[in-house]
């Protein structure tokens, strides 16, 4: 089955929603506010690729992080699979977070 475009936004609204229920175990903000996720691609055929970072390349969570993300994205109805690139280019910064976040850490 082929999706249209509004089910695939419908889809990323869904992915977006399960992807502000992780957190960052250092900053109690969650990974997409913090901008650690920088672009989630959805296919027709209900495929999606997530290219993310950590906020450093030693994260302590560098092994548990992204399979918590891929766990969380594949349970969204009519996600077929789910493919998670972790990249460090370019790296993470605080200019990065969104208003909500930086305001929650008393950066604001």
């Amino acid at each position: 089955m082929k999706f249209t475009d509004d089910q695939i936004a419908d889809i990323g609204e869904e992915i977006i929603n399960q992807l502000k229920t992780v957190y960052d175990p250092e900053i109690p903000v969650d990974i997409y506010e913090l901008g650690l996720v920088y672009d989630v691609q959805i296919s027709e055929d209900g495929d999606v690729k997530i290219i993310m970072t950590l906020t450093t390349p030693n994260c302590p969570v560098a092994e548990t992080l992204p399979q918590e993300v891929k766990d969380k994205v594949a349970e969204v109805e009519h996600v077929n699979s789910v493919d998670l690139e972790l990249t460090f280019e370019p790296s993470w910064n605080k200019d990065m977070m969104s208003e909500e976040a930086k305001f929650e850490l008393g950066m604001l």
